[in-house]
This record gives C-alpha cells, structure tokens and sequence, in this order.
C-alpha cells in the first residue's frame, strides 16, 4: 500500500516570502486589533481544536472544523476512489474501471491530519504567514490517497485473460494430391506491468485516464509455410520419373511414380536452428530405400578389365580390339535420395540416379612389368573333333569369355562368375548335357569342355584349387591324351570351378579355339621357379556299363532307331599332384573321381524291329532335376 498525494505547494523565494510574513503579520494584528482587542494568543487558541480558515480539501472548505467533523464532511463530500474511470484499449475493445478497483483509496484520517496541521509547523513565521494566506486566499490541500497495486494487478490481469492467446504456427498437410497450408498467428500477451505504470500518475493527480494497453507480441517458430506449400504442390503437380542418366545399351528404365504415390511419400517435417524454425518438404527416404535396393541390381554393373593378350616375343601386353577397359557403378542411394530432394523442390521431375564410378584395375595403358608378368606358365589342349555345330559354338562362345582376362595376386578365379548367363538369348545353342541321370540336349552343351581345359591348365600350372566337380561318367571327349580323372564339369550355380592365384604377379588367361577341333588355354604371369609333377591316373573299381536299353518314342518312324545315350564303365580314379619349388615340396594333393556305370539308351520308332534280346521299356522324358 502506497501513498499517492499530492506534496504541499512549493517553497518561495526568501525575499517574496519575508513580504508575504510582513503582509501577514500586518494584517494579523489589523484583525486582532479590529475584533475587540482580541491578541495573537486568542486567536490561536480559538483554532487550537479546528482548522484555520480559508483550510479547504479539494474544494471543500473545512474552516473552523473539528478533524472529526471535517473527516465526516470529507467522506460523504469527496467521491474520487468512486469517480471518474479509467478505460483501457485494445483495438475496438474496451474495460472501464474506477479508481478504487484499481486499489485507489481515499484515506481520510490522513488527509484530516495534513489539512489540521496546515499553520502549525511551529514555526512562528512560518505558521503566521501560512495562517494569513489561508484566510487571504484560501489553500487547498491535496487528498491523501492509497494505491494498492495488487488490485490493480488483479483488475489488469483478469483483462489479459481475455486477450492473452498463444502463437500458432502455420500448418502444411496433404490431403490427397492437393497440399493444404494453414497461415500462423502471432500470439499476444498484456504487459501488466507496463500499463500499470500509465496509471500512476493520473490516479496521483486524481484524475481519469483513457489507456492503451501495452500488448506484447510473440511470433511463433513457423508464421508462413505458403513457400513451402507451393513446393509441395509443385512435386505433386505431376508424375516423377527416375532415369539412368547417359544410359548405355540394354539399360533398364525409366521408372515412373504417379502423383498418388507422390503424395504417399510426401513428408513434412519442422526444423529448427540458429536462423529459427520452418517446414521441409521432400520424399521419404524410408520409402525410397526399398524401391532403391530392389533397383540396384538392375542398374549397376561390374567394371571390366581392358583385355590383353602377352606378345612372347615382345614380352609386352596387346589390347584385344574392342575389349576396351569399361568403368562399373554402383548405386549411390543416399545421394540418390538427396538428388531426387534437391531436384523435386526445384520443379524437377525427371530425375537421374546417382552412381558412384567404379575404375577398372586393367586399363588400356596397363604394362605387363606393372603387373609383374613375365611370360608362360601353363599350357594346355583339349580335343573336341566329332562335336556337332552346336557344340562347337557353344565352345567358341563360352571360351571367349575367358580370353584376356586377368586375376590378382591372391584372387580366386570363379568360372561362372566370369562366364555368366548361359541361354539363347546370350549365344549359346542346345546340344548333349548330362541332366537328371541322362545324356539329354540342354543350352550350354560344350561348356564343360571349356571347364575341364581351364582346370587342366589351373592344376598343371601348380595352381590351388579350390572347387572341382567331375562328370556323372566318364566322356571320350576329355579322356584324350590324358586318360580319367582330370575332367571339370561346372552347373551355375551349384556346380563351379574355382582355384586361387597365389603368385605374387598378376594372371592373364587367354584361350584359342581351333578348326582342328582344339582348344587351348594359356596362361602368363611370373615363373616362380615351381615344379609340378602329376602322376598317371590310379583306376580302380571298375564296374562294366548296363546292357543296352531301348525305350520306344512315337515321334520316331518306324524302323528309326536312334541311340541318345552312350555306354561307360563305371570307376574310381586319384589323381596325384606334387608342385615342388628349389627341391621343396610346397604342397601334394589328390584329385579324385567317382564315375558312375552309364547305360547306352536307343530309342525306336513304333512297329520298328529291335535286335534279338533287346532290353525293351517305355519311353520316357526325362524330369531336369540337376
């Protein structure tokens, strides 16, 4: 509780004030010689219990008035704590209060007790002169008042509880393919203690107010999202296609999304940093990853290596035309995701993926003293005369693949790998497969010709092998010059041939197919000074083929007899390798081979004569069950 009132009036100058005392003296002792003698001493014992005249507060005179009764004539008499108002603003809104419910109160006893105490500072001169001048002119003293400013507090705060609303930040949502942005909205907040002090001074001088509130806006994080509204609805205005960017023959694509599946995708997050908050827009990456990663093996590709064959007279490397070093890629998915960001909010809706470039270790420039190859370590032949033409293509297709190829130090050379796809569409033709314990036509017959001389020249090389597979039986084909034992069949991708590089210089392969009915295998690298010796073929268990089986086919004529199927002894056979290197043996190992007795299988046209003791049963297609 504070006192508001007005200080009494202000202090003179000396001069003007020793007037005023000799004036009112003057008149002070005219007015006691003029009232029947009456002295100074009467006259303030007249006024000892009232106050002076001319004593009035607020224009209220209290002259000759006991304190009891002017504090009787104040109360009923003086109105201000009830009257004027006060109004408070903001904008077209309007409270209006009065000064007692903003805590003003009129306090009577004290303002008795100022108005009785005017003439009486015991001051002689001082009380004198203020006597006169009371009853010459008259002093109004100002009211005592009391201001609490909790009540005020309340009455403003109760206002504020009608205007205080909280920011509300701008709103982006998606409903179907059509973007939906809602502005936001500063908040606002009555700043009590700043319109309390607007106050003060009208109520000191008791007087009215018209007040603005003071009104404190708060911005929130977001206000405006139309920008990123319109970039939203620019990534769902149409389609979006993905591409492989500078495609290259039989690459895949483009891949297309629709505006609802756009629209799916969208996602809207609020972020915030230094230079405040605000909504981005974009596609999910937890929606993209999946599509990505079911892309990737369609897109990417393996680098290849230039393809060289060693000259041995120049002991250097000749670049094989048009087998030119080919960069691989590999799909880069989080820059691809950040790509289609970065491009869809632009307006951009076609789109390239983003590789990441894989260099060939092998390029055109490549030396064979930078690869440490020095000249031939293996050479070996098989003989295919006799195969069909179909057979013979599937050799020329299937060899190829390994012409110039190169493997590392320490690398593990996989023949599927390399050779990849076997079918129609990659060359090969149909000819005799082994397949599902028959000797039936397949895509690929021939390649194990391919097989078996690139192991030959692995195991006769010295090289380690990692994985062989043998044939069902025994085929002429491979036994030539070699006897049983040393065949490789391969079945991607169950069945593979694999051995390891473990030369310190790198592997060239390099293959020759022959009109002769040859096929060569060579390969270069550095002659580290190793020795193999492979002994001749151990046979044992050898079990005589079955007898003859002729099965009738309907789509033979009659009197057509076809053989489709070739007899073979059964047996078992090891190998043994000794690979030696300055009189130390470095390792031994086995190649062992268990073929199956195999039966020779005729077909027949139907009311066709068969030899005398034909083993006879129906005929039957084979199920491929490898």
């Amino acid at each position: 509780m504070a006192s508001i009132s007005a200080p009494y009036p202000p202090q003179e100058s000396p001069f003007n004030a020793l007037t005023r005392w000799l004036a009112a003296l003057a008149a002070l002792l005219v007015i006691a010689a003029s009232t029947l003698g009456i002295g100074l001493g009467a006259v303030e014992l007249a006024y000892a219990n009232a106050m002076y005249p001319g004593v009035s507060v607020r224009g209220i005179d209290l002259s000759g008035l006991s304190r009891a009764e002017a504090g009787d004539l104040l109360s009923r008499a003086f109105t201000y704590p009830q009257t004027p108002s006060f109004t408070f603003r903001d904008g077209d809104k309007a409270w209006t209060a009065a000064p007692a419910e903003l805590g003003a109160t009129f306090a009577v006893e004290e303002t008795v007790n100022r108005a009785f105490a005017y003439g009486r500072s015991g001051n002689l001169r001082l009380d004198l002169e203020d006597q006169f001048w009371a009853w010459y002119e008259g002093i109004d003293i100002a009211p005592v008042m009391t201001f609490d400013p909790n009540r005020a507090t309340a009455y403003l705060n109760s206002i504020a509880s009608q205007i205080d609303t909280p920011p509300v930040e701008a709103a982006l949502t998606v409903n179907g393919t059509q973007v939906v942005v809602t502005p936001g909205a500063y908040g606002r907040t009555v700043n009590v203690g700043g319109t309390l002090d607007q106050i003060i001074t009208p109520l000191k001088n008791l007087g009215s107010a018209d007040v603005p509130l003071a009104i404190v806006e708060y911005r929130p994080g977001v206000l405006d999202a139309s920008l990123q509204a319109a970039i939203a609805q620019t990534i769902l205005s149409q389609p979006m296609t993905l591409v492989v960017e500078n495609p290259r023959p039989g690459d895949p694509g483009p891949w297309t999304f629709d505006q609802t599946q756009l629209a799916s995708m969208l996602v809207i997050n609020r972020t915030e940093d230094a230079n405040g908050a605000r909504y981005e827009v974009g596609l999910d990456a937890a929606q993209l990853t999946p599509f990505l990663e079911t892309l990737a093996p369609l897109v990417e590709t393996k680098s290849k290596d230039a393809g060289f064959i060693f000259n041995d007279e120049t002991q250097e490397l000749e670049l094989i035309s048009g087998r030119e070093a080919v960069d691989g890629r590999l799909l880069n998915m989080a820059a691809t995701i950040q790509n289609i960001n970065a491009q869809a909010v632009t307006g951009a809706h076609t789109i390239p993926l983003v590789f990441d470039i894989v260099q060939p270790q092998i390029g055109k420039n490549t030396k064979a003293a930078a690869l440490g190859i020095t000249g031939l370590v293996s050479d070996q032949v098989t003989y295919f005369a006799g195969s069909s033409a179909e057979r013979i293509n599937n050799i020329r297709i299937g060899s190829a693949a390994f012409h110039g190829v190169f493997i590392p130090p320490g690398g593990t050379f996989s023949f599927n790998e390399i050779l990849g796809d076997i079918s129609l569409d990659t060359g090969f033709s149909e000819a005799l497969i082994i397949y599902a314990g028959r000797t039936i036509k397949g895509v690929g017959g021939g390649i194990c010709q391919v097989s078996t001389t690139a192991f030959r020249a692995a195991f006769f090389g010295g090289y380690p092998i990692v994985e062989r597979h043998s044939h069902a039986y025994r085929v002429g084909y491979y036994e030539k010059g070699f006897g049983p034992g040393l065949d490789a069949t391969i079945f991607s991708p169950v069945a593979d041939f694999k051995f390891i590089n473990d030369r310190d210089a790198w592997l060239l392969i390099e293959t020759y197919v022959y009109n002769n009915g040859v096929l060569q295998y060579k390969f270069y690298s550095k002659d580290d000074g190793r020795k193999v010796t492979v002994g001749a073929p151990d046979v044992k268990n050898v079990v005589p083929a079955p007898n003859d089986k002729y099965e009738e086919n309907p789509e033979l004529k009659q009197g057509e007899i076809k053989q489709v199927d070739f007899k073979a002894d059964g047996a078992d056979t090891v190998v043994i390798r000794k690979v030696e290197r300055d009189g130390q043996v470095l390792w031994e190992d086995a190649i062992r081979t268990h073929y199956l007795p195999w039966q020779a299988v005729y077909q027949y046209g139907p009311g066709t004569t068969l030899p005398e003791g034909a083993n006879l049963e129906a005929a039957a297609t084979p199920t491929p069950t490898p």
